[in-house]
């Protein structure tokens, strides 16, 4: 959890932007005490905390299939906060979850773990006859 959390790349669970929406909301507490108390620059530290939850926003968004300006629709966090992601793999990555991944991979080399897999492969023996059988169909 919590990988890459400033990128706009990716997906993430309703857990991890819960979560980042909590903390957000935690400064945005700590703030408000200040600015009351006459410290009235304390609200600058707000902006690493609102760009953590665009970004945020914007992976929970890639989740459900969508582009990252759809956080921008009023009332849309509560989808956000309260949808499920795509089932699988979509157009932004992998499920962050693990369900219905699918590595269709035709060279046998598995990037998560650097190794190579092992393919079955079938072998496809042929018998002299059939070679006979199958030039003599085609020559007709």
């Amino acid at each position: 959890m919590f990988k890459d959390p400033f990128s706009f790349y990716g997906r993430i669970r309703r857990t991890e932007f819960g979560l980042t929406y909590l903390l957000y909301m935690i400064c945005y507490f700590f703030v408000l005490i200040f600015n009351e108390k006459g410290v009235d620059w304390i609200g600058i530290i707000l902006l690493l905390p609102l760009y953590l939850l665009v970004s945020q926003g914007a992976k929970r968004c890639h989740d459900l299939g969508k582009s990252g300006w759809w956080q921008l629709i009023p009332f849309y966090g509560f989808v956000m906060m309260f949808g499920t992601g795509d089932y699988g793999q979509n157009d932004y990555g992998d499920n962050p979850k693990g369900e219905g991944n699918v590595y269709d991979n035709p060279f046998g080399y598995d990037v998560k773990t650097g190794k190579m897999i092992e393919q079955e492969t079938q072998l496809l023996t042929l018998e002299p006859d059939d070679i006979e059988h199958n030039n003599s169909a085609s020559i007709k």
